[in-house]
Order: structure tokens, then C-alpha cells, then sequence
């Protein structure tokens, strides 16, 4: 299309267009949003909507498509969740009084990372985070920049002699988070990223070209938008205002770089700064457990491995939380266990009082009437709340008072004296010297009812206001003089028009005459054929009926312009005042976000104590010490998966000294993978603050839990399964400390049996001579189970089974000692090979076994090479001379008392003593 066919309107599309190519532009024409172009071939497929054109009989007409703006959010929700940028562009001037086109701006920009109003691809439980990346490496001029991908992922990477160090900033505009970290490896960064899984990444155009560094981020169910800025906006003058960002840029300075991208990119997209955001947090990640991507998906913490769901995950079982709000918080802390234990064990005595009291059954009613606070607050503070949005912040902060009274009355009866306090303390505005350590106390000050916000709505918004603040009716009578008198002229148009109709009936003797109205014609005199005769010459006919003809007068036409006029002014009116009101109640956006993260906390220290109550849990003891001791452990999820069946506990112990890593053997299906991840699940639980599937626990502090579970590929990126299970187990080796918490089963089975048992026997060597964490090992390779007799941390452990009949019964009990059978091929029988094949397994497996005497004493797979073997022949055993001390306990041993795994534990004793 040349640019003599342009009309001035699709121009001025143009113009705008260019300045946003990277976005649909939803660009307005009176009640709808239209789309023209590339944007609108794109938009008709994803939104499945009809594409059609403009100029039609132009040789090359324009692609169009549109949306109504009254009903706008899910299609832009729909393309936001299609990876999209939105671009609204609206009329900023009335059509009505505008000389030529209209003049249009952009106003906002929707983005994946950037979502504030509901219905626009926000989901309430989560957080919505837009981050920032980049490094302290200086910003290459005048080349294709650098490559985060070059730079040694897992140790420390140096550049002319300074240590390259890593900058991430989070931000979620939708509840007013913002905080901002420095990591010294890539690992880190990389793991930090993982964590969060934020939907937009800003990277410098630097960065850009580095296709290999993005794909690193991207997975299958994480794949965010990388929008890249100019370098010069990664610099932090323009945070320095916020709180916390003076501190941040001297410690931290390329985090800060990270929170100036981010700022810079939330102003120029939202036309203006985030009112609600006031103060930048740094993140303190040493403070909490790491929990990588291998960690979240094999212990299922927010979405099954089978099919990503997240019904059966940890996360669904744990929410039992009232707000959206709560459900955010419990995501967080589960990110992010504490390992300071004087901080979990307040969140624990929370979780006790409201298990103990009343507000087991008080504050969850309560809460459930409380609204998402959080995304209102900001929402008010970004011009972008309705009046309904207002109602929703009045009543929930009515319920204020009453979770106050209900928390007031329960603690100051509280049998545990560290929490009791005085009823004063609720009304300061600060905690009370007096027990400042206890949670519950200290979040019960943090909510504050904000009455004058309270009474503002109340006194100026109507009950049931509509959806859209445009069409008035949401401002209360009394509250403007001036609004007042133009709805007594609009409201008073029925009594009007009753006079007017009773007039003309006298004057025409027209008894059948009605003044009606309707959208198209206005106000109108209808008069049916009979008494067409009698209508008066200042009737002035608009429209001829089949049985009637319809008129205007003079009179009514004055009317109609009067009511209409009056109609618009309340609208503007009424809009001008919300407005107004909206403005006043932003002023408390910090209270209200403060209120909100307070509510936030009660409600999922409720949702523990919930659990706590139903599920029977326990009040595990949280020490600085090296032990876990866990007593009848159970898997939350499993337990609740077949509560008909009940589900077997065990105990398991773990310290640094003759139990720090314990091998345990068995059959598949009998249980091995679900003690070891109760274990590291009940670990994680209790330093969340909450109470635990067990008798008993006692958890010395983790700072990392690490898992190698299952068999998985990552094929996308050229890696077997063995592949990643020896990167899997690589990165425990490198980064595990003395107080993590290592859950292995299965490692080395992906390749052949003697490479394979090779590399698990080194592994389990490396883990308890220089890692030297706590460790839960399964494996079939019983030959593991000698490392017993040559490591004095290792203890070998195995989950019992009783064969009857040729068949093989799970008893699902973690018993000392090792075994020497997996019982595979009575696993296969249940599973259905058939019966040919598995008697041929037998036969293979009884050859296998007879080779097997020839093994030493001391195990030929503990010598290290030049080593001499030492020891003698298991043959040896039945025909060396005992000496007396060995021959005088056989004599004393009464074996008919012995279970087998006792006399397995004396033979192997006997044979290191010969």
C-alpha cells in the first residue's frame, strides 16, 4: 500500500506501532480495540478470532481484527499466557469535541512480568516475577558484547585478576516485592532462577546474542520471555530513593545494576512509578536452605513427576490456607526453609498455640472473608483499582478487628508463658518490650484496620458498584452537591415525562398517547393509525410503524437533551470523584501491604496447624547439632493417597559419627525411595516452621537438601539418563557440606554392571571420607554393603520382606544389616512377564551366584591400587583353626534366638576378628 492510500488514522497506527514493534498494539477505536497487520494475522489464530480487512477494494487491503474494550482482560490474558507483550493504546482526547483524528496514546504495556489488574494471566497464588540478570563484567562497546555461557558455571571465575560475581533482582509489581541478590558462581545465579521460575527476564543487549546462556533457564514447563534493554539502564541511580537501595548498591553493586534495569523497565511500561513499591530487600540466600530443581521435582514439592500436576505434590497437601495471599507465603516458605533456629522454633510456637486453641477453628472463617489485599494495594497505588476493588479492601479490613480480638483473647490465656502478654500490646504501634520474640505477637501488631480508609469508602462508594467505573452509579448521594442535583434532573425525567404525556393527551384528546424512548430514536410520542387524524401540526413525525407512527416535539426534545447532558455529566462527574477517593486511599499503600503480608503469615501458620491437627502430626525439635533422629516417620502424601491401608512408620537415625551414611538395600516396591524421601521431606517441614509426620523428631540443622531419585533423560539437550545421573550426582559431590542432608537411590545403574558398581562404591567412599554429610544411600549392588566393614560411618540398613509360598510379601520396615537379594524376579512375576521367563531368570540367576565364592575376606572392591590384598579365602573360613576365644562364643550361642539379620551381624564380626 503506497503511502497516498494511508488514511490519516492508520498513520497515526503507524507512528505508535513503531515505537512498539515488540508488542500488539490493541490499538482503540471507539468500543473496541483493534488490531491491523502482522499484529492482527497473529492475534486472529491465538485469540481464534475472525480476521477480516480494511479498504477491501484496495489491491492490497489491511488485515484487522478486534476485541470489545469493555470485555478486554481474557483476550489480553490469552495472549500474555502465549508469551505476547500488550500494548494498549487508547483515546486520550473526547472523539466529540477532537479536531481530525483523534489523538491516541499508549498507556500501558502488559507483560509477562508485568501483570497487575486479575484476569490478565495472573494466578492468585502465586507470585508473578519479572527479574533482571547480568554480572560485573563491564559492558563490551562497539562488539557483539559477552557471554554468560563462557564463564565457569560452578566455581569461582575470575576476569583481569577481580572474581567475577553475578547480579538477580525479582520483582513482582502485582504485590509490591522487590528484592535483589549476588551470587559468586552461575551455578548459584542459575539455581536462584530455577527457584522462582519468573515469567520475564531482563538482560542487557550485550547478553542477548548468548542463545546458549538462555537456553540453560529455559526447560520444558519453564520457559520465560527474555526481553533484553539497553546496557545503560542496568545502573541503580534510579532506585536510590527506595529504602534499602543506598545499602544495597555499597555491598552489593551489581545487584544493584539488576534493581535500576528493573525499576527503569516497570516505569516505562506502566508510565509511571510503582507508588507501592518503597523499599528494595536484600536477599540473604546463606539464611535459608538451598533446594535445587533436582530437589523440587524428586520430592514432588509443587507438582507430581508423572505428569506435573499439582495435585498430589507437598504444596497441595500443605495449602490449606483462607487467602490468596497465604497461598503465596506458603509457596515462599517452602522455597525458602529457615535455618536460624530460634526464628523456626517462633513459627513453631505459633503453630502450636492456634493447633491448641480456639483459633484452630476461629481464624480460618475469618480469614476466608479477607480478600487479596496485596494485588488491591497495588492496584489502588497504580491507578488501576475498580470501585469493587475498594468494597473488597472495606470489608476485608472490617475483619481486622475481630482476628485482633479472637488472637488477643487466645494468647493472654495461653499456658505457654514465653508468648503471654498484656492486652496493651495489641494497641501499640509498636511490639512490646515484653515478649518481642514471639511471632504470633509480633504479626498481630503489624495488622492495622486503617479506619479512616474504612470510613472514606464507606462513606463515598456504593455497596454493589458496577464492573466498569465509566458508567457511574458508583458514588453514594451526599457526597457531591453538584452530582446530587444532576441525578435529581436525571432521576427526575420519569415524573417529566409522566407530565409531559398527560398534557399532550388533554391537548390532542388522544387518551392512547405514549412518550417512550429508546436507544436509537431518543425520547419519542407514539400514537397508534386510529388516531393519526388527531395529531397536532408541531408533531414532527421520525419513524412510521405497521399500526403506529412515532413523533418528537420541541418540548420533549429539549427533555432529552437535558437528561442526556445530565446523564454525561454524572459520569464524568462520578469518575473525577472515584478518582479522586482512589488517590486519597493510595496514600496508605504501605499500611495496606504491611496489614496484608501480616494476615499473609497467620493464615499459613493456620493452614500448619490445620494439618498438624488432622493429620497427626508432631513438634519436631530443632537443634545447631548434626542429628536426625525421626521416630515413626511418615510420607505425608502416601499416608493420605490410601488412608484405608495403613501406612507403615519407620525411624531413622543419622549423626556425624557411626551413622552418618547409612546403605540401604532391598527389593523394588518395598519401600526404600519412600523412607528416604519422608526423611528429607520431614527435614524440610520442620525448618518451614511446621510440625512433621512422625512420633517424634529431632532435625539438626540441613543448609542443603540434595536428591539423585530415578531414572530421567533430558534428550532436548543432547543428555542419557546416565548422563544426567552422573551430573545429578556430580554436583553433590562439588557442593554438598557436612550439614547436608544427601538422599541417593540408584546410582551407576544406566551403564554396565562393573562400571556402574565402581562408580557407586567411589561415590559412597567420597561422601564419607571428604563430604562427609549425612547420607540415606539405597542401591541393588549388595556388594556396597562391605563398605561397613571398612568405614566407621556407615551403617547398612534394608527394607524387610518375608517370602511365603514362592511369593515375596513387602513388610516396608527399615531394619538394621544388609541383604544379598533384590527379589527382582519376583517383582517381574508380579508385573506380569511370563512364567517361561521367569523361571529361566532363576536359572540364570543360581549360575551367577555359584561364582561368587571365590571373594576374599577383606573385600577385593576396598583396596585402593598397589595395595596388597590382605585377608584370606572365604573357603578359608571353614577350614582355619579357630582360636579359643572365637570357639568359646560359638559354644555360648544360643542361634535359636537369633533373628537372622543378629547372626549375620555376628558372623560378620567373628570374620574380622579370624
Amino acid at each position: 500500500m503506497g503511502n497516498d492510500s494511508i488514511t490519516p488514522m492508520v498513520k497515526q497506527y503507524l507512528r505508535i506501532k513503531e515505537q512498539y514493534n515488540d508488542s500488539i498494539l490493541l490499538y482503540r477505536i471507539g468500543d473496541f480495540y483493534e488490531m491491523f497487520y502482522e499484529d492482527a494475522v497473529i492475534a486472529s489464530k491465538l485469540l481464534d478470532i475472525t480476521l477480516t480487512s480494511r479498504n477491501k477494494n484496495n489491491p492490497n487491503p489491511v488485515p484487522l481484527c478486534g476485541v470489545p474494550y469493555h470485555s478486554v482482560e481474557p483476550y489480553i490474558a490469552r495472549l500474555i499466557s502465549c508469551g505476547k507483550k500488550v500494548a494498549i493504546c487508547d483515546q486520550v482526547e473526547d472523539p466529540r469535541t477532537a479536531k481530525g483524528v483523534v489523538r491516541r496514546e499508549v498507556t500501558r504495556v502488559i507483560t509477562p512480568g508485568i501483570i497487575i489488574d486479575d484476569g490478565e494471566a495472573i494466578r492468585a497464588t502465586s507470585h508473578n516475577f519479572l527479574a533482571a540478570i547480568t554480572t560485573s563484567l563491564p559492558f563490551v562497546r562497539g562488539g557483539t558484547g559477552w557471554g554468560m555461557s563462557d564463564l565457569p558455571p560452578l566455581t569461582h571465575a575470575y576476569k583481569g585478576g577481580e572474581r567475577i560475581s553475578y547480579g538477580l533482582a525479582i520483582a513482582d509489581v502485582s504485590t509490591g516485592h522487590f528484592s535483589a541478590s549476588k551470587f559468586d558462581t552461575l551455578e548459584l545465579l542459575l539455581e536462584e532462577v530455577a527457584r522462582l521460575e519468573p515469567r520475564e527476564i531482563l538482560i542487557p543487549k550485550s547478553l542477548a546474542k548468548d542463545q546458549k546462556f538462555q537456553s540453560r533457564i529455559s526447560r520444558p514447563n519453564f520457559e520465560p520471555l527474555f526481553t533484553s534493554i539497553e546496557d545503560t539502564h542496568f545502573a541503580p541511580d534510579s532506585i536510590m530513593k527506595l529504602e534499602g537501595a543506598s545499602d544495597l548498591a555499597g555491598s552489593r553493586p551489581v545487584a544493584a545494576r539488576c534493581a535500576g534495569a528493573i525499576w527503569f523497565y516497570i516505569k516505562e511500561t506502566q508510565k509511571g512509578e510503582p507508588r507501592h513499591i518503597r523499599r528494595i530487600e536484600t536477599s540473604h540466600a546463606s539464611k535459608t536452605m538451598r533446594l535445587d530443581e533436582a530437589t523440587k521435582r524428586n520430592l514432588e514439592l509443587f507438582a507430581t513427576i508423572m505428569d506435573g500436576d499439582l495435585k498430589g505434590s507437598l504444596l497441595a497437601l500443605l495449602d490449606r490456607t483462607s487467602t490468596a495471599m497465604g497461598a503465596r507465603k506458603l509457596k515462599e516458605w517452602m522455597l525458602y526453609p529457615l535455618m536460624d533456629v530460634r526464628v523456626i522454633e517462633s513459627r513453631l510456637n505459633a503453630v502450636e498455640i492456634i493447633l491448641k486453641t480456639s483459633l484452630v477453628r476461629d481464624l480460618p472463617p475469618l480469614l476466608k472473608r479477607v480478600y487479596d489485599l496485596e494485588r488491591i494495594g497495588a492496584r489502588i497505588a497504580m491507578g488501576r483499582a475498580s470501585a469493587r476493588d475498594l468494597i473488597a479492601l472495606k470489608e476485608s479490613l472490617k475483619i481486622i478487628p475481630l482476628i485482633i480480638e479472637a488472637i488477643k483473647n487466645v494468647i493472654a490465656r495461653s499456658p505457654m508463658g514465653d508468648v503471654a502478654i498484656s492486652g496493651d500490646c495489641f494497641v501499640a504501634k509498636a511490639p512490646c518490650n515484653d515478649n518481642s520474640d514471639s511471632l504470633l505477637n509480633n504479626v498481630t501488631l503489624s495488622l492495622d484496620p486503617l479506619i479512616d480508609v474504612t470510613t472514606q469508602i464507606e462513606k463515598t462508594i456504593m455497596d454493589e458498584p458496577p464492573l466498569n467505573i465509566r458508567d457511574g452509579g458508583c458514588i453514594k448521594q451526599g457526597v457531591n452537591p453538584e452530582l446530587d442535583e444532576l441525578r435529581s434532573i436525571s432521576s427526575g425525567g420519569k415524573d417529566a415525562i409522566a407530565g409531559i404525556e398527560a398534557r399532550e393527551r388533554l391537548r390532542t384528546g388522544i387518551n392512547s398517547l405514549k412518550v417512550k424512548y429508546n436507544k436509537v430514536f431518543g425520547y419519542y410520542i407514539e400514537v397508534t393509525n386510529a388516531h393519526k387524524d388527531k395529531v397536532p401540526a408541531d408533531f414532527i413525525r421520525k419513524q412510521t410503524l405497521v399500526g403506529a407512527e412515532r413523533y418528537i416535539t420541541p418540548e420533549l426534545k429539549d427533555f432529552e437533551d437535558k437528561v442526556l447532558a445530565a446523564e454525561d455529566k454524572i459520569r464524568v462527574l462520578e469518575y473525577d470523584i472515584f478518582c479522586k477517593v482512589r488517590e486519597e486511599i493510595a496514600a496508605y499503600a504501605d499500611g495496606i501491604r504491611k496489614t496484608a503480608d501480616a494476615l499473609a503469615v497467620i493464615d499459613v501458620l493456620t493452614s500448619f496447624a490445620t494439618i498438624a491437627g488432622e493429620y497427626r502430626y508432631a513438634r519436631p525439635k530443632l537443634t545447631d547439632g548434626r542429628e536426625i533422629n525421626i521416630v515413626e516417620g511418615r510420607h505425608p502424601i502416601i499416608e493420605r493417597i490410601n488412608p484405608i491401608e495403613r501406612f507403615v512408620p519407620n525411624d531413622v537415625f543419622l549423626d556425624d559419627g557411626a551413622n552418618r551414611l547409612l546403605i540401604i538395600t532391598g527389593p523394588n516396591m518395598a519401600g526404600k525411595s519412600t523412607v528416604m524421601r519422608q526423611t528429607a521431606i520431614i527435614v524440610l517441614l520442620a525448618q518451614m516452621g511446621s510440625f512433621v509426620p512422625a512420633k517424634e523428631a529431632t532435625i539438626g540443622i540441613v543448609d542443603r537438601i540434595f536428591t539423585r531419585i530415578g531414572a530421567s533423560d533430558a534428550l532436548a539437550l543432547g543428555q542419557s539418563t546416565f548422563m544426567v545421573e552422573m551430573r545429578e550426582a556430580a554436583t553433590i559431590l562439588k557442593e554438598a557440606s557436612e550439614r547436608s542432608l544427601v538422599v541417593i537411590d540408584e546410582i551407576g545403574r544406566g551403564t554396565s554392571t562393573f562400571d556402574g558398581l565402581s562408580i557407586a562404591w567411589a561415590v559412597v567412599e567420597d561422601l564419607h571420607d571428604r563430604v562427609r554429610a549425612r547420607t540415606l544411600f539405597a542401591t541393588h549392588y549388595h556388594e556396597l554393603t562391605e563398605l561397613a566393614l571398612t568405614k566407621e560411618g556407615i551403617k547398612n540398613f534394608n527394607i524387610a520382606v518375608k517370602e511365603w509360598n514362592g511369593e515375596v510379601i513387602f513388610l516396608r520396615k527399615l531394619v538394621p544389616g544388609g541383604t544379598s537379594r533384590s527379589y527382582g524376579i519376583q517383582v517381574a512375576k508380579l508385573a506380569g512377564l511370563p512364567q517361561s521367563v521367569i523361571e529361566r531368570s532363576h536359572e540364570v540367576l543360581r549360575n551367577l551366584e555359584a561364582g561368587e565364592l571365590d571373594e576374599i575376606g577383606k573385600p577385593r572392591l576396598a583396596s585402593h591400587a598397589g595395595e596388597a590384598v590382605s585377608g584370606i579365602s572365604q573357603l578359608q573360613l571353614f577350614s582355619q583353626p579357630l582360636n579359643h576365644e572365637i570357639a568359646e562364643r560359638l559354644e555360648t550361642l544360643d542361634t535359636s534366638t537369633l533373628t537372622p539379620i543378629e547372626a549375620l551381624n555376628i558372623l560378620h564380626e567373628l570374620k574380622q576378628k579370624i
